[in-house]
């Protein structure tokens, strides 16, 4: 294997979140308009075999593990022959999806099938008038059947993923969290970023995790921080005390891990990316489309975290969101 991708501040990087689509069969607010959403052409979206090319020499780099995102990744055609392609990839040790589970159900069973066994589903409320309001949507009731399904399959870990933007989903943190315990899924919280396409962020409407570990202290047991965790892994863990079930929290705003990041993320247009808030990008759909020999590709990826910044900045007055949101990026 050739030396490590580290950056100039010493951070190795060993995960890569792959987007398989920019198009979504929900709505969040948070992240989408309701109508007139801009996709990308189809034709510029990667193909299987370049995703799959291009894998291989990031994992000649140093990279094991892989997520697959969208959008939402369930709409893209044959997924799980993707899948498949990766993982029986030597030398990849960890393979997840992240999907809003609308699609499960119906695809559970293939991507099972195909090697997939870690999946994260996004779902902010058990509440199905809060859930269509969020989504504008009515998919509740095949959300849940997609985690029924993938239980029963055998998926695990599965956690559930929650954006906490205040002023809205107070009513949900606890429901979550005592379904979380009874199924045996870690629910994490992911505070509300300046990733949406409608500039509705703002810091007031963040709900922070020390916010949401104070209410589930309160409400259901006090919460105790896992020791000797990954301290590149993006959720900060808890258990509680009562010994039944953990929590993660993703608090990018309140809590930045710009530090210890180990990440970079590919577009579903071939767009090569040093972090989620990235300002720039680097084209490597033109390298595979255009006959460059795994060298040039490696060296591009080597060059782009060399590029890599010490963080994201949003606590400073020096932050400028990214000029596309976070369905067009990748989760």
């Amino acid at each position: 294997m050739n030396a490590p991708l580290v950056d100039t501040f010493a951070r190795i990087h060993d995960n890569l979140r792959i987007s398989v689509t920019d198009r979504c069969n929900i709505r969040c607010f948070y992240c989408m308009p309701e109508d007139n959403v801009e996709y990308v052409a189809r034709e510029e979206i990667l193909s299987f075999e370049e995703i799959e090319r291009f894998v291989r020499v990031a994992v000649s780099l140093g990279v094991t593990k892989l997520r697959l995102t969208g959008g939402e990744p369930l709409v893209r055609k044959d997924l799980p022959v993707l899948i498949r392609k990766l993982a029986t990839l030597p030398g990849i040790k960890d393979l997840a999806l992240t999907t809003n589970g609308v699609l499960l159900a119906r695809q559970a069973q293939a991507l099972y099938d195909a090697g997939l066994r870690r999946l994260n589903v996004h779902l902010d409320t058990l509440d199905r008038e809060r859930f269509r309001r969020i989504t504008r949507r009515d998919d509740f009731e095949k959300v849940m059947e997609g985690l029924d399904v993938a239980q029963r399959l055998g998926f695990g870990p599965i956690k559930i993923n929650a954006v906490a933007v205040k002023n809205l989903v107070e009513p949900d943190i606890v429901p979550l969290v005592r379904f979380g315990r009874e199924r045996g899924i870690e629910v994490r919280f992911i505070e509300f970023m300046p990733l949406d396409a409608q500039g509705l962020w703002s810091r007031e409407n963040v709900l922070s995790a020390g916010e949401i570990i104070e209410t589930l202290s309160r409400e259901i047991s006090p919460l105790i921080e896992i020791p000797d965790r990954d301290p590149r892994a993006p959720a900060t863990e808890y258990r509680f005390a009562d010994g039944i079930g953990t929590v993660g929290f993703i608090a990018s705003v309140t809590r930045p891990f710009c530090l210890n990041c180990n990440r970079i993320r590919l577009t579903s247009d071939g767009k090569l990316r040093y972090c989620l808030f990235a300002i720039e990008e680097t084209d490597v759909k033109g390298l595979l489309r255009g006959g460059a020999p795994d060298e040039e590709i490696a060296a591009t990826i080597r060059s782009t975290v060399q590029k890599k910044w010490i963080g994201h900045e949003i606590n400073t007055g020096k932050f400028v969101a990214p000029p596309r949101p976070m369905y067009a990026i990748g989760g």
